[in-house]
């Protein structure tokens, strides 16, 4: 298996046993292919659920930028309820599973297709 496929696995399993989802693997491993490079840096895999300045991040590349959603509160309340899915002790919220979960939650899946 390649590095990133060892990574999609390990995000599948996020999604499975800290999330609760049964993960659209198709979907997942476009998701990881989004991000680009930054899977494989520490700092940039990872999202900060406390760190304002990261989820304005989150909110303007990924949400208005790549699926193409209007700024408003729904953005903010929807990050919110990911990161209270994914679990607020949780240290390591892989920036993947963030992106499939606010992903399905918008309904953009056409975005990867």
């Amino acid at each position: 298996m390649s590095k990133r496929d060892d990574l999609i696995a390990k995000y599948a399993d996020d999604l499975k046993n800290k999330c609760g989802m049964n993960p659209d693997m198709d979907l997942l491993t476009k998701v990881t292919i989004g991000c680009g490079p930054s899977i494989y840096n520490a700092d940039a895999a990872t999202v900060s659920g406390s760190d304002q300045g990261e989820l304005a991040t989150v909110k303007n590349n990924f949400l208005i930028k790549k699926l193409g959603l209007s700024e408003g509160p729904q953005l903010d309340t929807a990050i919110d309820s990911c990161m209270e899915t994914y679990g607020k002790s949780n240290r390591n919220k892989y920036r993947a599973v963030v992106y499939y979960m606010l992903t399905k939650h918008f309904n953009k899946e056409s975005v990867y297709k």
